[in-house]
């Protein structure tokens, strides 16, 4: 049985429609990411869930039981903020225990939980400190464990590791990863960080236009992307998309023109593709690698190279003005105003129609 189940959630403020029939299934213990740009709903999405927001029309499951009617602490479900959101004047014992008092659990059953907790999250050395003591990281560390006190059905994570600095933020998503093998309870996250969804999701819903664009594992999202707007959002760099024509044919793999007059031979399926539609060929940078000048694919004006040490990123423009991003080795030689050749692994490559849908190569006999 499915733990969480959304059905046909819609929410608009005024005029603004901000969430459109969304739905969604989760497993237990299953860790889920919502991945999109600002605007796209994902948090209002996960208030929903907690019950800090009302939705116009749906329902809300978790374990079979409706729960949208609930009030939020009714709901078993803990919310941990982007901002901590804990009491300065409380130590951190009080302040993970606030919570359990106003529910009238026994005393030594709240000293148990904290215990556990604080083991869990190593911060038993930390109890008697208030929040201002304490650095960042353990100030969301504290703010996770006055949420795995309560012994809930799911964790509700908005973009819990927006403020801390770089270091910080790899460190305690380290943390993270090995925190939910150690809780009986589904996670649901809400983060604008593709590193972070990619990182700790067992899938990913990537979010746009008050709708799921996609669900996906991490991987399936990168290789398979449903449409333009996720091929063009997951990705760092993201995938160039250039525009392409069907060249006519009989084999069982598309040919297409580029706009430049380059000519790519994929393993994208023809039959599936429109005779006589626009299409856009998707590249990621590792499918795309510079040649000699004169050599390869097609040519291209260096615009940029990114060097980040074990690999190097080649922005160029093909003669027609589009831009396409190659990857080098790390100690590449190319510099910017280059002229270089692009040799494209079609094999890799995918297509694009006219309403977005993505078409992708069949994997090799």
């Amino acid at each position: 049985m499915l733990s969480l189940e959304l059905d046909r959630i819609r929410k608009a403020y005024g005029d603004t429609l901000v969430l459109d029939d969304v739905s969604l299934g989760m497993d237990a213990r299953e860790f889920i990411a919502f991945l999109g740009p600002s605007g796209s709903g994902k948090s209002t999405l996960l208030r929903i869930i907690a019950g800090l927001e009302t939705a116009d029309s749906g329902e809300v499951r978790l374990d079979g039981q409706r729960i949208d009617h609930l009030h939020p602490g009714d709901r078993n479900v803990a919310m941990v903020f982007q901002h901590y959101a804990l009491y300065p004047h409380m130590t951190v014992r009080e302040n993970m225990a606030f919570g359990l008092r106003n529910a009238r659990v026994p005393k030594g059953e709240i000293d148990e939980r904290i215990a556990q907790a604080a083991k869990v999250l190593e911060i038993e050395d930390q109890l008697d400190k208030k929040p201002g003591q304490m650095s960042g990281g353990q100030r969301q560390r504290v703010a996770i464990g006055r949420a795995i006190v309560k012994q809930p059905r799911l964790f509700l994570l908005d973009e819990p590791l927006s403020n801390l600095d770089a270091a910080l933020r790899t460190r305690t998503r380290v943390e993270l990863a090995q925190l939910r093998q150690r809780v009986d309870a589904g996670v649901i996250m809400v983060t604008h960080d593709q590193a972070e969804a990619m990182t700790l999701a067992d899938r990913i819903v990537i979010m746009n236009d008050r709708r799921i664009q996609q669900i996906g594992a991490p991987m399936e999202i990168y290789t398979r992307p449903a449409n333009a707007f996720v091929a063009g959002f997951v990705g760092s760099p993201a995938m160039t998309l250039v525009k392409a024509a069907l060249e006519p044919g009989e084999g069982p793999f598309a040919r297409v023109r580029l706009g430049d007059g380059a000519q790519v031979e994929t393993r994208v399926s023809r039959a599936g593709l429109p005779v006589d539609g626009p299409l856009r060929l998707g590249l990621r940078p590792e499918s795309v690698r510079p040649a000699a000048a004169g050599t390869g694919t097609t040519e291209a004006e260096v615009l940029l190279v990114e060097r980040l040490g074990d690999r190097t990123l080649v922005y160029a423009r093909l003669a027609n003005g589009e831009e396409v991003t190659a990857q080098d080795e790390g100690n590449s030689r190319i510099r910017m105003g280059d002229r270089i050749g692009l040799a494209v692994d079609g094999k890799a490559a995918h297509l694009f129609d006219a309403d977005g849908t993505g078409h992708h190569a069949e994997a090799a006999a």
